[in-house]
This record gives C-alpha cells, sequence and structure tokens, in this order.
C-alpha cells in the first residue's frame, strides 16, 4: 500500500531498480506545504528499547536507520554486463519475492514473466506461507508432512523484471496488481 518499486533499462543500457515507500497507504498521514506525503518508517523499529535487561538492536534512537526488506537487485554476468533487473513492492515479503523470481530467470532459465508470476512463498520467521488461490496450495500436505507450519495467504507482490539480451529485453511485470511490461 506504501511501497513502489520501478525496474528500467534504457537505449543505451543504464538500468535502474528502485523501491520506494512511505510504509504505509499515506505515511505519517502529514503532508507537507509543497504537497510531499512523510514517511512513517517508525514502525519499522522495534519499540521495546530492552529485552531481558538488554538493548534491543534495532530500537529506536537517535542516528539509526529502520530495517527494511527492500531488495532493489541489478544482476551482472561474469563479463560484469548487466543481465537483469529485479524489484518488489511488498513489505517483509519482498526479499522472498525477489529470490523466488531471481531462481527462476537464473537457475531455471525461465522467461521473466514466467518467473514472476511463478507462486509465491516464504517464511518470516514464523509459518511456512504459500499464496492462496496458486499452485503453491497443492505444497501444503507435502509440508506439513515436513513438520512445517504452513499458512495460505494472500501475497500480491507486484515485481518486476527485466532480462538484458544480446539485442533485446524481455519483461515481466507481476500481473497480480497493476503495471505492465513495456518498451520499444
Amino acid at each position: 500500500m506504501g511501497t513502489s518499486h520501478i525496474s528500467v533499462v534504457d537505449r543505451d543500457g543504464n538500468a535502474l531498480a528502485m523501491t520506494t515507500t512511505i510504509e504505509d497507504g499515506f505515511g505519517a498521514r502529514i503532508m507537507t506545504r509543497s504537497g510531499f506525503l512523510l514517511n512513517n518508517e517508525l514502525t519499522d523499529f522495534n519499540f521495546a528499547p530492552m529485552e531481558e535487561c538488554k538493548p534491543v538492536a534495532n530500537r529506536v534512537e537517535a542516528g539509526k536507520r529502520p530495517r527494511s526488506s527492500m531488495a532493489p537487485t541489478l544482476v551482472f554476468d561474469a563479463d560484469n554486463k548487466l543481465y537483469a533487473v529485479v524489484g518488489a513492492p511488498g513489505g517483509s515479503q519482498i526479499i522472498t519475492y525477489v529470490t523466488k523470481t531471481l531462481v527462476g530467470i537464473l537457475d531455471w532459465k525461465l522467461d521473466p514473466q514466467v518467473a514472476v508470476d511463478l507462486p509465491n512463498f516464504g517464511s518470516r520467521n514464523g509459518p511456512t506461507e504459500i499464496e492462496a488461490g496458486t499452485e503453491a496450495e497443492t505444497w501444503k500436505s507435502a509440508l506439513e508432512a515436513m513438520r512445517h507450519q504452513v499458512r495460505s495467504i494472500e501475497m500480491n507482490s507486484g515485481i518486476q523484471a527485466i532480462v538484458v539480451g544480446p539485442n533485446s529485453l524481455t519483461g515481466g511485470a507481476d500481473s497480480r496488481r497493476e503495471g505492465v511490461a513495456i518498451g520499444n
């Protein structure tokens, strides 16, 4: 709701993977006189400064940056040439969305649209989460047989990917959300 991502490669080969957030849909709900909404990144800190009489690493404190799971990614080949541009909105699930897509593109040699559209899954230090309404739900019993606690949840990632070929760009944009891969 408050995070956006854009993946771009221009005609000269310049590339950008940019993720930006104001945390929640309207951020801190405070607008500057120039029309910018202020972010609400304080929610990325731990508000309990101490646990078991010890300072919490992610406590609110001057000079600290909030934890973030943003993962805009540029992939280069062995010759240091740009190969892929990948990123996503999605809060704490961003890392698993990007990882899933990179595995699809790099390891399984999938077209970026196919890799982006793969079912989402992952774990955020809790139950294994699988994307509701997708093929991932068929994995549930096998995962539970391996003693995973499994939750089926909505996971509309919004991931984008571009693969750079010798004379081409091939893109993919998550069909679960707004956005399309375009170019000329």
